[in-house]
């Protein structure tokens, strides 16, 4: 382990691509790039989800979207200083094995891709449960099993393959979302013809027990649960490395994230809690955007947003699994993983590295079938605060990287961020404040998914520990056997 990490050297790339079989290669282009930058921020929690923060916060929850959506804007503007500096596959886990040491790229790559396999389980099982529903002949299970395969498939093909589904999955949530945006607010504001909103209305922000009805700290409640529904906003610096134009698509989806954010996150929850009243027996029944749809009087709503919220399962899919398997390939690399995760075929697509990820998400898949409230529950919470570690490490790889990039390629700074130092460890703060927080919550099991994190975490710290010092082993043995040939000489 050196003490001062460097950059690599202009031009290198480990496994140039365009070889057959040399590595990664760039298939991506600037339109799946933009899309999957969008696409990444909107998850299936954000329709799913959002109906219990509502309920827990009122129309504060607001506040909640703001403040989580506020700390993934400056932990993605972090992370696009690192990225466009030097972007590859790895993303902040390359970023932390140069900045912080080998241990900590280790222990959050493996971090991040067990999120992402036991995420590939969740979103199967919630496709699987929607299929099931549109036609009951199939069985769950092999919903399950079929929806895997495709996307599996999808991924050896190619990565361009990989980034066209991922335009269209992620397209259809944009356009639905937005759609929900104008026509709602519309509605809000009693300019939209033919439907009856009577109880629309901004009045629905201070009545029904005010904008707070459960306090001030509802809010950080609401954090909690909201925080993870923005997991994926870092997909597209791990996808970057993989385009045409790294540095450009980089900096392109850093400085689009605010309005991401904005957008579809606190322009759709504004619409839900002002078309309704935030204590309405329709949000938590039939879910926050099924029960706004329906009182804009639209036809069949449930399956409108059936439909959607399967496109946004699909997506996360796709993208999880495309995700996990380069995370993988980066381990490999970084002699991390075994060194099969780094090898790539003639299309320069990881084969080994997405079959194993996909082995470990149909291993969840099969334990949530087969013991969904003890080992399935367990893979849930002990993977659920890696969200908040992964950000953590971005903010003590930032400030340590920032210091290299300016003493070796300053011109790489092309993106840079706010206030630094300052605003870095303020955002640290945040986050290990939220992380404590947690601590104390046991009603939505925030105690829990901390403390078991923390254990996998544990795990993975002291399995890189070891790793190191059997690398500083084999260091001084060959050391050892290089001064007994000096001497015989």
């Amino acid at each position: 382990m050196t003490s001062q990490p460097t950059l690599p050297k202009a031009g290198h790339t480990p496994g140039d691509p365009g070889e057959p079989g040399g590595g990664l290669q760039a298939g991506l282009k600037n339109r799946h790039l933009s899309m999957i930058a969008i696409g990444g921020v909107i998850g299936a929690g954000l329709f799913v989800g959002s109906s219990s923060g509502i309920a827990t916060a009122g129309p504060g929850i607001l506040l909640s979207y703001a403040l989580v959506g506020t700390l993934v804007v400056l932990v993605m503007r972090m992370l696009g200083e690192m990225s466009a500096a030097n972007p590859t596959s790895g993303s902040f886990s390359a970023h932390a094995d140069r900045a912080l040491g080998p241990w900590a790229g280790f222990s959050i790559g493996w971090l991040y891709w067990f999120f992402w396999v036991v995420v590939l389980a969740v979103e199967a099982t919630a496709g699987a449960v929607i299929l099931e529903g549109w036609i009951p002949a199939v069985p769950q299970w092999a919903w399950a099993l079929i929806v895997m395969i495709v996307l599996t498939a999808t991924n050896l093909v190619s990565v361009g393959s990989y980034g066209e589904f991922e335009f269209w999955f992620a397209g259809i949530k944009v356009v639905a979302i937005a759609a929900f945006i104008v026509i709602g607010g519309l509605a809000v504001f009693g300019v939209l013809p033919g439907v009856d909103s009577d109880q629309a209305g901004l009045s629905n922000l201070t009545e029904h027990g005010g904008f707070l009805p459960h306090g001030a700290g509802a809010i950080l409640t609401g954090v909690l649960l909201v925080v993870f529904s923005f997991m994926g906003s870092e997909i597209a610096t791990l996808a970057a490395g993989e385009s045409e134009n790294p540095q450009q698509a980089v900096t392109k989806a850093t400085n689009s994230i605010i309005w991401r954010v904005a957008v579809f996150y606190l322009g759709s929850i504004f619409v839900v809690v002002t078309l309704l009243p935030w204590d309405s027996k329709s949000i938590t029944e039939d879910g926050s955007y099924v029960a706004a749809l329906d009182s804009l009087g639209i036809a069949h709503a449930g399956q409108i947003m059936n439909f959607i919220v399967l496109t946004s399962v699909l997506s996360c899919l796709n993208s999880g699994l495309y995700t996990a398997s380069r995370m993988a390939f980066s381990l490999g690399q970084r002699g991390d993983a075994p060194k099969g995760f780094a090898r790539t075929n003639s299309r320069g697509v990881p084969m080994t590295a997405i079959l194993a990820s996909v082995v470990f998400g149909f291993v969840a898949v099969f334990f949530n079938y087969l013991s969904p409230d003890t080992v399935f529950l367990f893979l849930v919470n002990s993977s659920g605060a890696v969200a908040l570690f992964v950000w953590l490490v971005i903010c003590f790889s930032q400030l340590r990287m920032r210091k290299i990039i300016q003493a070796e390629a300053p011109e790489k700074l092309v993106v840079k961020m706010w206030l630094y130092p300052y605003l870095t460890w303020a955002t640290a703060a945040l986050i290990i404040f939220v992380l404590g927080y947690m601590l104390t919550d046991t009603e939505h099991d925030g105690r829990t998914t901390v403390l078991l994190s923390l254990l996998v975490a544990a795990v993975v710290l002291l399995i890189a520990y070891v790793k190191e010092k059997a690398k500083g082993s084999e260091r001084k043995l060959g050391d050892g056997d290089g001064d007994r040939e000096t001497s015989k000489v």
